[in-house]
């Protein structure tokens, strides 16, 4: 899987000017004189050259990355097609349909039987606690998953059906996910830190017929009693008129009891005991985990799927309404993630790679399982929290499993950056190679110590900029090969074609500032919002026909860089009397120290609704990052005149 005559290589970091004034933007940063570009990767020129090509000849150059996948049958017709413009009939999106394969074979099977990868770790895993550790090769896991994909099959799951994944961050997640994919189920997960209600919404939008819990965890010192949040919303299901009929557990907390501490191929007794947890049992639909392993054969034929057939489901938070059912197909997203995650990160096979996000997000799902998975990478299953039991614990994580390239969210580097550097240094580091931040634009001031602190200055930053609708990375830095700028999402990936567009759709050149929008697909879109396509195009593609709209403003420089502003829908215009008129004249102004925001960061406008009218009445807060930003907009609410 590699592109003509290129191979990126890392190690050329970057140092450079440091002055970015208040919220300004530094220079760029080109690696140093006595650290020199590899000869593999292209130079700025020649990444232009490849890039050009990949949007003018996306067939070609996509079907030539392909060519490194297993299909059980070839395309038999056109490698694309494709409606972006809403006006001229249904939006659609089809790369190889026709052509069958299996994800979960890809990733595993031919890793361990062609690449003899069979003894090699897929994940390292590290527990709440330090100390719980495991370690699980590619062989165990394709044991494993095979199994589970057998209980699956044997509880009735069928190539289409919809299961439900409510776990934390534990070996077993890959494996529900993985033998989901294995048998052609489609996987819901969702985030464990999701309440009931959350959990009910997303089990009834896509009619899940079963559900995967774990008993209870620990996040940092707070213990999570996650199989009675899975009771109360199958509980919600039932009384909507949609009963579950199965459950699956696994015993995590108390996997002492089990006496599997000793086995490489599962994670080992949790050391904190919790002699308070109740787990309740619902007999005719609660069934162990370890259980129906035990009795589960260890081989099982995937299932041969479409390029188109859906992957899996996964719920954007929405910041307003009902969370989206974003779907994502089995072979256009295979192909984004594994090429994605082996250039973005420049893979090479002896790396050690640690993405922090939890499985519950896209980025779980892209860049801890599916993309290095695809490479045949060794990955950081992490539990925990950056500032438990202290906040030395990623830098000393990283230094006991050597991780090269690391990549997190700029919320923890803002967390981190106020103990300052010395939790930091006082950790080696001496492995890490890239650094990659994911999530939300970083300020150049996180940016800056990021690169300085964590990464001594020599380690190249990407910068990612996606969404969980894209699939993959869009707007990205190459380690090594493009100059970087400190909070810029530099250039598009390869078949990534931006434009930024002004309030009539008309198409910016050169230094500008609009909406970011996408003229055409690449592999890893999502194809439709499930059971609502309706939603889909009039989300994505009604606002500016002909392209995929990503509700974001963007920035672009004199140099070609990209810089993210924000979500278009939530910026309020300020301008003078004159243009903008007394009917729109705000009729009370609140000072706050911040907005209520989901984790990804969009603004939740149907809560400052809420506040405006003095309705405590809330509804679903789970998906809020800070709920005393609430609690402080309604104890300094104006007086308004009702």
């Amino acid at each position: 899987m590699g592109l003509p005559e290129e191979r990126v290589r890392s190690g050329s970091g970057s140092r450079g000017q440091e002055e970015a004034g208040a919220g300004g933007r530094a220079r760029s940063w080109s690696p140093p004189p006595e650290v020199s570009r590899s000869a593999h990767v292209p130079s700025l020129q020649r990444y232009r050259e490849l890039h050009r090509r990949s949007v003018e000849e996306p067939r070609e150059f996509w079907g030539d990355i392909a060519k490194e996948f297993y299909w059980k049958t070839p395309c038999p017709g056109p490698f694309l097609r494709y409606n972006f413009d809403v006006t001229k009939g249904k939006i659609f999106i089809e790369w190889m349909k026709g052509a069958t394969t299996n994800i979960c074979y890809n990733v595993l099977d031919r890793n361990v039987h062609e690449k003899k990868l069979g003894d090699k770790v897929a994940f390292y895993w590290e527990g709440n606690e330090p100390g719980e550790t495991t370690q699980i090769t590619y062989h165990q896991l394709l044991v494993q998953v095979c199994q589970f994909s057998n209980v699956l099959r044997k509880q009735g799951i069928q190539k289409g059906d919809r299961v439900a994944i409510y776990m934390p961050m534990i070996p077993e997640l890959v494996v529900a996910m993985l033998a989901c994919a294995r048998i052609g189920a489609l996987h819901s997960i969702v985030f464990a830190g999701f309440s009931s209600e959350s959990l009910c919404e997303r089990i009834l939008d896509s009619s899940c017929s079963l559900l995967i819990t774990t008993d209870a965890f620990y996040r940092g010192e707070k213990l999570v009693n996650l199989k009675e949040l899975a009771d109360e919303a199958l509980q919600k299901c039932q009384e909507k008129g949609f009963p579950v009929r199965c459950c699956i557990v696994v015993k995590h907390l108390g996997r002492a009891e089990l006496g599997m501490g000793d086995s490489t191929s599962q994670s080992p007794p949790i050391k904190r005991s919790c002699p308070d947890v109740q787990i309740s049992w619902n007999q005719g639909i609660d069934l162990w985990w370890h259980e129906l392993m035990q009795e589960a054969g260890d081989e099982c034929e995937p299932e041969w799927c479409d390029a188109e057939d859906p992957l899996f489901i996964l719920y954007t938070s929405g910041s307003t309404g009902k969370p989206k059912g974003v779907v994502h197909t089995v072979g256009g997203y295979m192909l984004y993630v594994a090429t994605t995650f082996k250039y973005v990160f420049d893979f090479h096979a002896e790396d050690v790679f640690w993405c922090t996000a939890d499985i519950g997000w896209i980025t779980g799902h892209s860049y801890v399982t599916y993309g290095p998975l695809a490479n045949g990478a060794t990955s950081v299953l992490f539990e925990g929290i950056p500032t438990y039991p202290d906040v030395n614990r990623l830098w000393s994580i990283v230094d006991k499993y050597k991780v090269t390239k690391f990549y997190t969210a700029p919320t923890a580097i803002r967390l981190l950056m106020k103990f300052g550097d010395e939790p930091v240094t006082k950790h080696s580091r001496a492995s890490l190679q890239v650094l990659g931040t994911v999530g939300e634009p970083i300020n150049p001031e996180a940016w800056l110590w990021y690169h300085r602190v964590v990464g001594a200055q020599r380690c190249p930053i990407v910068d990612t900029f996606w969404q969980t609708e894209t699939g993959g990375h869009m707007l990205t830095p190459l380690p090594g090969a493009t100059p970087m700028k400190p909070g810029s999402a530099t250039f598009p990936f390869f078949g990534v074609a931006p434009a930024i567009l002004n309030e009539s759709g008309e198409e910016l050149e050169g230094e500008a500032e609009g909406y970011l929008v996408f003229k055409q697909p690449w592999p890893g879109i999502m194809r439709t919002v499930y059971g609502n396509h309706e939603r889909f195009e009039t989300t994505y593609f009604k606002k500016f026909p002909g392209y995929y709209v990503t509700g974001d403003g963007c920035q672009r420089d004199q140099d070609g860089y990209y810089w993210i502003t924000g979500r278009i829908d939530d910026m309020l215009n300020v301008s003078v009397r004159e243009k903008i008129g007394p009917i729109a004249t705000p009729d009370y102004i609140q000072n706050a120290p911040g907005l209520p925001k989901t984790r990804s960061g969009k603004i939740m406008r149907r809560v400052l609704r809420k506040i405006a009218q003095n309705d405590h009445d809330l509804g679903d807060m789970s998906t809020v990052a800070d709920p005393s930003v609430i609690s402080h907009l309604f104890s300094h609410r104006c007086l308004t005149i009702q």
